[in-house]
């Protein structure tokens, strides 16, 4: 994904058996949110079944929308839904939260969304997660009142991918990962200033060594928070300790580096 093409594809999901139910507290406020969106229950149950049906194709994920071709009886249908992106004051907000705690950071690169800090961001007046009627969606279909049961299938499995990954999430809100961890980065940069002693005045004329005491140090200080988030107990999803895995990965050795 680059600045030219802020579309992300997410991968179509095969047929599912049975009832599919959040994971994550963050992806059980986006279900409660789909459930509000709905007419009433039968149009959520139908648009439930499409999504288990691996009727719908990939979802492409945008600031401020997501697309997906949905597929039933009654032919293709092209949906899209919308979701307000937040005021670049209110991203101003997030961000200053968010690198306010090393430990905030870490769970989020995690795959995690700290309770913590969504109260902090709502106490600063910011809603990250949606509600109901913040959902605009568009389907071609005839029914009478949107979301249809085919933008509803479409909404419960964006809250699949919430589930998995709380940046998709973010993405909709109107800040790519890339973008989000930038801004994060330059919190950092602003207020940590890091100063080396060494007796070789060379060293210490070099920018280069104070950046990597620098970097260090930071990778360190998320690592610390990275582990107050490690996954534990039975039966956990091979996503979370995957998604663990690769964050502690990569602050140990980041690409690049």
């Amino acid at each position: 994904m680059s600045p030219a093409d802020p579309t992300l594809v997410h991968d179509r999901f095969g047929p599912r058996r049975g009832a599919v139910r959040a994971t994550t507290w963050w992806g059980r406020a986006w279900v409660r949110a789909a459930e509000e969106a709905a007419y009433d229950e039968r149009d959520a149950k139908q648009g439930r079944t499409i999504a288990r049906s691996g009727k719908v194709g990939a979802i492409g994920v945008e600031p401020g929308a997501a697309s997906a071709v949905v597929e039933d009886t009654t032919g293709a249908h092209a949906v899209r839904v919308g979701l307000e992106q937040l005021r670049a004051g209110d991203w101003e907000a997030f961000l200053d939260e968010l690198a306010a705690r090393a430990g905030h950071a870490a769970a989020l690169l995690a795959g995690e969304l700290p309770h913590e800090l969504m109260e902090e961001v709502e106490a600063a007046g910011v809603e990250v997660l949606p509600y109901g009627s913040e959902l605009e969606c568009v389907c071609p279909c005839e029914s009478w009142v949107q979301p249809c049961r085919h933008a509803l299938a479409v909404i419960y499995q964006l809250g699949w991918w919430v589930d998995e990954d709380p940046f998709v999430l973010l993405h909709l809100r109107g800040r790519s990962r890339a973008e989000v961890l930038a801004g994060l980065n330059d919190r950092y940069d602003a207020r940590e200033e890091v100063v080396v002693e060494d007796d070789d005045p060379d060293d210490r004329a070099d920018p280069g060594i104070a950046e990597a005491v620098r970097d260090a140090a930071e990778r360190a200080r998320m690592l610390l928070g990275l582990a107050e988030h490690a996954p534990t107990g039975d039966g956990l999803a091979d996503a979370a300790v995957a998604a663990y895995d690769v964050a502690a990965a990569a602050l140990v050795s980041p690409v690049g580096r």
